[in-house]
């Protein structure tokens, strides 16, 4: 089992940033992929980033290259989110959640990631 805490949600006016922190517990030997994703009202569940455990190599969705930066802590086993230039259109819950060795196939699919955090409100104002 792997254990999810996100932190760092909040309320911020278009422009504005925000820091999102994910810490592991657990069966944090066998991370694959730590991924953010996020759910707006009435929205399916959609990937953001997602980070390879070992060796760092990150991926963004479309709507957030450029603007967020996913990066990690790996004595902490701690994953980070950095928005910026944050846009109404990016309020949503957002989620953390790993993929383990030996499951699923995708960085990007929700279906493929094993553990998830509670998630934390974004909100941003225009």
């Amino acid at each position: 089992q792997v254990q999810l805490v996100e932190s760092g949600g909040g309320l911020v006016q278009a422009g504005g940033s925000l820091r999102l922190s994910c810490a592991a517990s657990g069966r944090t030997f066998n991370m694959y992929y730590m991924g953010w994703f996020r759910q707006g009202p009435g929205k399916e569940r959609e990937f953001v980033a997602a980070i390879r455990w070992s060796g760092g190599n990150t991926y963004y969705a479309d709507s957030a290259k450029g603007r967020f930066t996913i990066s990690r802590d790996n004595a902490k086993n701690t994953v980070f989110l950095q928005m910026n230039s944050l846009k109404p259109e990016d309020t949503a819950v957002y989620y953390c959640a790993v993929r383990q060795y030996g499951s699923g196939r995708s960085y990007y699919s929700p279906d493929d990631y094993n553990y998830w955090g509670q998630g934390t409100q974004v909100t941003v104002s225009s």
